[in-house]
Parts: C-alpha cells; structure tokens; sequence
C-alpha cells in the first residue's frame, strides 16, 4: 500500500511539473507572441543592416566604373533589380522582401 502511494505521488508530481513547464514555455519561449515578434525585429534589421551594405559597395563600384550596372552585390543578401548609370533599386533576399532605391535612399518595405 505504501509504494502505492509513492508511485501515485511521484505521477501527480510529474505531471504538475509538465503542465508547468508548458505553460511557461509558452509564454516565454521562442514560440510566444513577443519572442516571435522579436524573431521579426530581428530579421527586420538584418534587411536593412545588409542594404545599407551593399548600397556603400554599389557607390565603391561606380568609383572605379563611372556606372551602378554591372554590380555585383549577392554576397550581401540583396539582389539587384535595376541599375544604370545614375541609379539602382534592390531588395533583400529575406521574406519580407525591402528594398532601396539609390543613392542615398533609405531601405523600405515590400519590392522594387
């Protein structure tokens, strides 16, 4: 009767542990509303972080070649949509897509 017992005590022990450590994963972990918004933010900055990037390499390339087109700029997570001799436009590889029309644009959300 006394392992009984133990063994009943030792399963209720259990699974309040398990319910507890769900409902705290769950509204602290990755999966949660502000760790995935954060997820969001964080990718949000990337974007603009690798646009900026590949905006000072497009302005070191039409030093040397007196145009934007032509350019390589993949290395950045960007791709070039339009580029000529005065202007360029490209957008981030990540889902959202933003992008920058240059120069001297600032990055900006959805395509080209």
């Amino acid at each position: 009767m006394t392992r009984f017992v133990g063994l009943v005590s030792l399963l209720a022990a259990l699974a309040v542990g398990g319910y507890l450590l769900s409902a705290q994963l769950g509204s602290t972990g990755p999966t949660s509303k502000t760790g995935s918004s954060a997820i969001v933010e964080a990718g949000n900055e990337v974007s603009t972080l690798n646009l900026q990037q590949a905006a000072l390499a497009l302005e070191q390339f039409r030093l040397q070649n007196g145009t934007y087109a032509g350019s390589d700029v993949g290395g950045f997570g960007v791709a070039l949509r339009r580029a000529d001799a005065t202007s360029y436009c490209m957008e981030s590889v990540r889902v959202p897509a933003s992008h920058m029309m240059g120069p001297g644009g600032t990055p900006a959300s959805g395509p080209c």
